[in-house]
């Protein structure tokens, strides 16, 4: 099989697999504390990466790639707690999808300043993205404007940080970076909750979720760290932006989430900007 369509397999899986994660972690907020919801999910995907790092033998990459893998962690932390809440106080068809919009072009922008400028279609997936954040931002109907629309942003941004900080991180080890980001998110929520002094203990009904949020997330890790190291950034990001089609799936099903005609345009375009800009 070409390189190309293995990277874009991993990606794709990548996609799936945090989609299905942040569907976990949204129901889990609507019932916990979001810290504690990342606390717990985070803990759990630090025992699972571990468990995988030691049985799968990884090499020990060296100190500089650990400390990439902690701040890919930070990042990534900020944008757990960002799209979580977002997904919690929102609708998750689209707060989920604008955070996609931002997580894969920042990485893109990045590859391009590294690697060279986009062809034309991938210029033209920059401007689709805009509009469709536009469509999906602003007011309209008996929903108004999107609650946690502003999280949503934010954690794009903190995403897109935690991919290009794990690409930072070279190819010698897969796992032991993502223990590095583990445990850098699992500081930053730790200081999160000194401060606020907020009830971080999960709700019972709401471990379930945060353990599927925890595997599913580190599943997702997995294969976007193979993806990245054996391809592009670029189209790995961008096609592991695609994560809020699942996640965007689960929620009409399971949750009847209703969106207008409108944002429903802005979503779609959303997610086929993503598929122009990984031309």
């Amino acid at each position: 099989m070409p390189l190309a369509a293995i990277v874009s397999l991993l990606s794709l899986g990548a996609a799936i697999s945090w989609g299905a994660g942040d569907f976990s972690g949204g129901l889990a907020s609507k019932k916990s504390n979001v810290y504690g919801v990342v606390l717990g999910a985070h803990t759990v995907g630090l025992v699972f990466t571990a468990l995988v790092a030691l049985l799968w033998g990884d090499p020990w990459p060296g100190t500089q790639a650990m400390l990439w893998g902690v701040a890919a962690g930070i990042s990534g932390g900020v944008g757990l707690v960002s799209l979580y809440r977002s997904l919690a106080i929102g609708t998750m068809g689209i707060n989920a999808p604008v955070a996609s919009v931002v997580t894969g072009i920042l990485p893109v922008a990045f590859t391009f300043l590294t690697l060279g400028l986009p062809g034309r279609l991938q210029l033209a997936g920059f401007v689709l993205a805009l509009l469709a954040i536009w469509l999906i931002a602003m007011p309209s109907g008996e929903l108004g404007r999107p609650k946690g629309i502003e999280l949503a942003l934010l954690a794009g941004v903190g995403f897109s940080g935690f991919l290009v900080c794990i690409k930072m991180a070279g190819s010698v080890a897969k796992f032991w970076p993502l223990v590095g980001a583990r445990v850098g998110s699992l500081a930053l929520m730790a200081i999160f909750i000194a401060i606020t002094r907020a009830d971080w203990k999960p709700q019972r009904g709401s471990w379930p979720a945060l353990l599927s949020c925890g595997v599913f997330d580190s599943i997702g890790n997995f294969l976007f760290v193979y993806a990245a190291t054996r391809g592009r950034l670029d189209v790995a990001a961008v096609l592991s932006s695609l994560y809020p089609a699942s996640t965007l799936v689960l929620a009409r099903v399971i949750l009847k989430e209703r969106i207008t005609k409108l944002q429903a345009v802005g979503i779609a375009l959303a997610l086929g900007s993503v598929a122009l800009i990984a031309v």
